[in-house]
C-alpha cells in the first residue's frame, strides 16, 4: 500500500514573524533601504491581522524597525498616523510593551520634526507603562528630558536626564549615554551651573564632549568673544547633535556670568566700562542689561542714571540667606525619589501565592493539636 504523503507542519505564527525580523534586520545591516521598508510594512500588515497576544513582543519590535527604516530614508513624518493607531490598539490590549515602544516612537518621531508642544501634549495626555523594561523607560527618560530642556523647565529636565543616564546599561550602549551627558551638559549650564571637570576627562565621554568643554570654559569665564567663537567653530557638531537651539540661548548665561564677576570686583564701574569688559554694542545696552541682572537677582547692585554707573552692595553672609535651604531641599527630594524608585522596583510574591501558603498555613495541625492526639492515643492503650 503507498503511503499518503505527510502533509507539511504549518509554521507558528511566532517563527515566521521571528524570521521575518532576521531577514528585515539582515536588509538595514546592508543598508537596503527599499527592500527593508518593503518588509517592513509587510511584516507590520501581517501582524496586525493576527490577534495572539503572544506576538505582542515581536509586533512592537516590527514597528520599531519600520521607524528607523523611515527614519534613515528621511520620511518619518509618513507613518505618524500608523504610530498613533498601533499605540491605541496596544493601550486597548494592555500591551505594555508595545505602549511603551510605540510611544517612544512617536516622541523621537515629533521631536525629529521639531514638533515640540505636540510631544509636550502626547507626555500629558498619556501613561508610561510601569512595567516597561528598562531601555524603553531610559529612552522616554531622555525624551522627556528634552522637552522639558526646550519648554524652559530646566530643573526638571536635568532630574530626568540624570535618571535616565544612571538607569542607562553601563557596559552597552555607549552612544545613548553619550548623547543623553552631552544634553546634560548644555542643561546644567543653563541652570547656572558649572559641570565637574572629570566629567569631560572620562575615556568614553573625552572626544564626544571636546566642543562642550570650550562652550563650559567660555561661560565659566563669561567672555562673549570666546562664546561666539566656540559656538561658530564647532556649529555643525551642535546642530548634528540637536542641541544647537540650546547652546544660542546660553549667550544671556554668559553675559550674566562676565557681569557677575565684574560686581564682584567692583564696587562702583561705569557703563563705559561695563560695554567693554562684555563686549556690548552700546553703554545704553550695558544699562539695559546691568538692570535685568538686578531685576532677577543675578547681582545685588544699584544703578546710577545720572552719573552712568552701577554700585554693588556689599555681599552678604550665604548662610542668612534661603540658599542653603535650597540645596538641602533639592537634595532631600533626589534621595526620597531614588527610595520610592527602589520600593516600586521590589518585587514581591503575587497574592494567590500568599492565598495558598496561608491555606496551607490552616491545613496543619497546630502544636497544641498534636500534643491532645498524642494524649489521645495513649490513653486508649491504657
Amino acid at each position: 500500500d503507498e503511503k499518503e504523503p505527510e502533509k507539511p507542519a504549518e509554521i507558528l505564527p511566532e517563527v515566521a514573524v521571528y524570521l521575518s525580523l532576521l531577514v528585515l534586520n539582515a536588509f538595514i545591516g546592508a543598508d537596503m533601504l527599499d527592500a527593508a521598508q518593503s518588509a517592513a510594512e509587510s511584516l507590520v500588515a501581517l501582524v496586525e491581522t493576527l490577534n495572539r497576544r503572544t506576538l505582542d513582543p515581536l509586533t512592537s519590535k516590527a514597528y520599531f524597525y519600520l521607524s528607523l527604516v523611515h527614519e534613515k530614508k528621511g520620511s518619518l513624518a509618513s507613518i505618524r498616523t500608523l504610530l498613533l493607531s498601533a499605540h491605541r490598539t496596544a493601550c486597548l490590549h494592555h500591551d505594555e510593551m508595545g505602549q511603551a515602544t510605540l510611544l517612544n516612537l512617536l516622541l523621537r518621531n515629533l521631536l525629529s520634526q521639531n514638533l515640540v508642544e505636540q510631544a509636550y501634549k502626547l507626555v500629558s495626555k498619556t501613561n508610561f507603562p510601569e512595567k516597561a523594561s528598562n531601555n524603553q523607560f531610559c529612552r522616554y527618560l531622555y525624551y522627556t528630558g528634552r522637552i522639558s530642556a526646550l519648554q524652559l523647565e530646566y530643573g526638571d529636565a536635568y532630574t530626568k536626564l540624570l535618571q535616565s543616564l544612571r538607569k542607562a546599561p553601563q557596559n552597552t550602549a555607549g552612544g545613548f549615554r553619550r548623547t543623553v551627558q552631552k544634553l546634560m551638559v548644555i542643561v546644567q549650564l543653563l541652570m547656572g551651573e558649572v559641570p565637574e571637570r572629570s566629567t569631560f576627562n572620562q575615556k568614553e565621554y573625552r572626544t564626544a564632549l571636546a566642543p562642550y568643554l570650550v562652550l563650559t570654559q567660555a561661560v565659566r569665564a563669561g567672555d562673549l568673544l570666546r562664546f561666539n567663537d566656540a559656538v561658530a567653530e564647532h556649529a555643525a557638531t551642535f546642530k548634528a547633535d540637536k542641541t544647537y537651539t540650546l547652546v544660542i540661548r546660553l549667550s544671556h548665561n554668559v553675559i550674566k556670568t562676565g557681569l557677575r564677576r565684574i560686581s564682584v570686583s567692583y564696587s562702583r564701574v561705569s557703563m563705559e566700562d561695563i560695554c567693554t569688559k562684555l563686549h556690548l554694542d552700546s553703554p545704553q545696552s550695558a544699562e539695559f542689561v546691568c538692570a535685568k541682572a538686578i531685576r532677577d537677582g543675578v547681582i545685588d547692585a544699584v544703578i546710577d542714571h545720572e552719573n552712568g554707573w552701577m554700585t554693588s552692595k556689599e555681599l552678604s553672609n550665604v548662610y542668612a540667606t534661603n540658599d542653603p535651604q535650597r540645596a538641602f531641599h533639592k537634595r532631600i527630594n533626589f534621595c526620597l525619589n531614588v527610595h520610592n524608585e527602589a520600593v516600586r522596583a521590589m518585587v514581591y510574591p503575587p497574592v494567590s501565592y500568599k492565598k495558598k501558603s496561608d491555606e496551607k498555613k490552616d491545613d496543619e495541625p497546630t502544636a497544641e493539636e498534636i500534643a491532645k492526639e498524642i494524649e489521645a492515643e495513649l490513653a486508649e492503650e491504657e
